[in-house]
């Protein structure tokens, strides 16, 4: 199949919701992937923060295919031996607690708000989040989420989502109530324009959470599990009690 013809699929069956490259990729190694028409193209932007030990590694591949020859997908009424590896390991290298395994950054967003919720109270309901991030794009994380830009088509918006300049702890500080249930935010924003928020914006929206009994929510979809030659961003690392 040429690429065109690989686009015209795409034309006539996919919504086009995300502006794409007119290249077919069809290999990816290491650093490097290999489109339909031979050429090679050095990947500096690895799958929105996927790939980034390299595509199809040795040692992630040959993960893969041992477990696809034993299991390769069981529902949750029954337990996994590496899925309970997997929530120890996560959980020993962040703050404790327990995991939520989900598909996607914004299901992980709206399991957080929901969990903020419903471990405060009913009369807090309100979000906090910060201008230029990203969060996603469900209902409650495009609400959460402070650009204009994908707010259209969707207005009115759902109700609860209060937005301040990033980095401005004057306004943090203006913006908090007693119906304030938590506050989210991205430890550098990546959508927003590689923003990084800094030790003392962090450590404020942490004092204000715990001086307001609201949860402090940090969206590492961009910055967590090594992203930043951390575990975890190095700016939070000093954090706690963090959802």
């Amino acid at each position: 199949m040429t690429t065109q013809e690989t686009i015209e699929l795409f034309e006539k069956y996919v919504i086009a919701n995300y502006g794409r490259l007119p290249r077919v990729i069809v290999k990816g190694d290491g650093c490097y992937l290999y489109d339909a028409d031979g050429n090679e193209i050095l990947d500096m932007f690895p799958g929105w923060a996927v790939s980034g030990i390299g595509h199809c590694h040795p040692k992630v591949v040959e993960a893969i295919r041992s477990q696809a020859e034993k299991l390769l997908h069981i529902d949750n009424t029954f337990y996994s031996e590496p899925q309970g590896e997997l929530a120890k390991l996560l959980s020993e290298r962040a703050f404790g607690g327990k995991n939520f395994f989900c598909n996607s950054g914004a299901e992980a967003n709206e399991a957080a708000m929901k969990l903020a919720r419903l471990c405060t109270s009913e009369e807090k309901y309100k979000f906090i989040t910060a201008e230029g991030s990203f969060h996603g794009r469900t209902f409650a994380t495009v609400a959460a989420t402070a650009q204009p830009k994908y707010h259209e088509g969707f207005l009115p918006l759902l109700p609860g989502f209060v937005y301040v300049p990033f980095n401005d702890i004057a306004a943090l500080e203006k913006a908090f109530s007693d119906e304030v249930a938590a506050v989210m935010v991205e430890p550098i924003q990546g959508e927003g324009g590689i923003n990084v928020a800094t030790a003392e914006y962090l450590t404020a929206i942490r004092r204000l959470c715990d001086e307001n009994g609201a949860v402090m929510i940090l969206d590492e979809v961009q910055t967590g599990i090594g992203r930043t030659g951390k575990w975890l961003h190095i700016s939070i690392t000093m954090l706690s009690r963090t959802l």
